[in-house]
Order: C-alpha cells, then structure tokens, then sequence
C-alpha cells in the first residue's frame, strides 16, 4: 500500500514538473519572440527618428524605409563618406557635435558624394565619393536599379566605370594604375558591406530612393544628378 502511494506520488510530482517545465519553455519562446519582433520594430521607429532629411514616403515600404535609415545612419555612417568634403563638415553650423553642439546634418549635401580620398597612388585619378541620392527617375545611386545595386554592394564592381586601367607605364589623373583593379571601387567598403542580408540590401536602397535628390555639381560632373 505504502508503495503504491509513494509511486502515485513521484508520478503526481512528475506530471507537474514536465506541465511546469512545459510552460518555461514556451514562453522562453515566446519572450524571445517578442524580443526579436520588438528589436526589429525598434530599429525601424529610430530609424525613422534619426533621417536626417525629409523623405518622400509615396509608393514606399515604411518598414524597409525605417529600417534603411537605421543601418545608413546609425549602424554605418554612410554620409561620413558620401557628404561633401571631411566627415566633419557634414554638419550645419552650429550642429557640430564635435564641438559639444546637438548634431544637425547639412541636408544640401546628406548623401550627394564629393567627398576627396586623394589619389590611389601618386599621380594617379583622385577617388570621390559618389552621389547616392535618387535622380529624376527615383532610383538612387544616380539611377541605378536594386539589381545593380546589389551587385556593387556584393562585387564592389563600379558599373560607371569612372577611372580606367592606366596603360602599361602610364600613369595620370584619369586613371587606375596596377596592381590595383580599375574596374572595382576603391574606397567603399564592400568587403564588409558585402555581407549584408539581401533583406537589409533591399532595406538601404529603399532608404535611399525616400531621400531628396541632390543635384550637386553641373554637368558632366560624375557628382551631377538631373533631378527633375
């Protein structure tokens, strides 16, 4: 009898301990869930919070927008390089916050390239940083489309071909002498930007269609887009 009770009891203890291990389990599931779903939702609200500029929502998709915006603006810096002149003087006066002011991005060159890394090698063509915002036809990056898009962030490949192969012992300010390869970008950092996800790809250039177009220099500048 003793031990028909004792079994009763360790089964009783059993079944409640698998019910309550049952239920840490699930709703460690679900806490992460919603972690997972609030971090993503968090990234596109500080997203939104933190554009610099006023951006053209028509046709767009809110969450990839918001989302953009949070990796070109908070996780890497894009507009460091892509502004005009240093990464300091991205800046409005009297935004720098460098110099202890709240930071206010200048909104006439947010994204419009002419930043200067100098040569590739002495003598040779001077790398400057390309105009990201959408032209007249709304497709950023001077009017590229997301395929092309994603195939320079992957390859680092400059589809603009904008500074051939010096020939063989030449050397000038028009080209890419060797050892380097002319046809690839040379200062953007598509060794690591290549890995990011084709979702957070499709995300930056989303971004980047929502901001305004910067016409920048005239034509023929590499740097000039035809914004209407």
């Amino acid at each position: 009898m003793i031990a028909k009770r004792v079994a009763k009891l360790a089964a009783a203890v059993a079944a409640f301990v698998a019910i309550v291990l049952a239920g840490i389990a699930s709703s460690s599931t679900r806490v992460k869930a919603q972690d997972d779903e609030d971090s993503g939702e968090s990234r596109i609200q500080q997203g939104f919070a933190i554009a610099p500029v006023h951006l053209n929502l028509s046709g767009k998709n809110l969450a990839l927008v918001g989302l953009g915006s949070y990796i070109v603006n908070a996780h890497v810096p894009c507009n460091e390089c892509h502004g005009a002149g240093p990464a300091i003087t991205q800046f409005l006066p009297g935004g720098n916050p460098y110099f202890g002011q709240p930071t206010i991005i200048n909104p006439a060159t947010y994204f419009g390239g002419g930043r200067d890394f100098g040569p590739v090698a002495p003598g040779a063509a001077h790398i400057v940083s390309r105009n990201l915002t959408p032209d007249k036809t709304g497709l950023p990056v001077g009017g590229h489309t997301f395929s092309e898009f994603v195939q320079i962030m992957r390859t680092g490949v400059d589809l603009d071909n904008l500074h051939p192969a010096c020939p063989p012992g030449v050397v000038n300010m028009s080209c890419v002498p060797a050892p380097f390869r002319a046809d690839l970008l040379q200062i953007m950092p598509w060794p690591g930007l290549k890995n990011l996800t084709d979702h957070d790809l499709r995300a930056v250039y989303e971004y980047l269609s929502a901001i305004p177009c910067v016409a920048g220099p005239p034509a023929p500048s590499p740097l000039h887009n035809d914004c209407s």
